[in-house]
């Protein structure tokens, strides 16, 4: 059984690209974010110390997304994830995805980005 916090559209500007006009804006991303845990201790006490507080996920991924300057998806994602599994202990595992709008209107489709699956080993 895998329980799950689930955060849809977080929007956090970035500094992202590899194109050089990337390098000098920001530009939003959407995330998404699924929290892998196990719900029964903390819905048995009614405690949220013992789950996984959803509102400091997303102000640790604000943080972290802020105040970063990846050239590639891929790269954020991946250090983004490795950064929350050592955040947060009551988590097993991070689904993260990342969209990039601008980058999917300028080529015309409805969405792109990534989703990986990063759990503790």
């Amino acid at each position: 059984m895998t329980d799950m916090v689930f955060i849809e559209a977080l929007e956090v500007d970035a500094l992202i690209g590899v194109y050089e006009w990337e390098r000098h804006i920001r530009q939003p991303l959407l995330l998404e974010i699924g929290i892998e845990f196990d719900n029964r201790a903390p819905a048995l006490d009614d405690a949220l110390a013992l789950t996984v507080d959803y509102a400091e996920v997303c102000a640790e991924i604000r943080r972290h997304v802020e105040t970063s300057a990846y050239a590639l998806l891929e790269t954020l994602l991946e250090r983004l994830a490795a950064h929350l599994l050592t955040q947060f202990p009551a988590a097993h595992a991070f689904v993260l995805s990342v969209r990039k709008p601008a980058a999917a209107r300028a080529l015309g489709c409805a969405a792109l980005g990534i989703r990986i699956r990063r759990a503790r080993e």
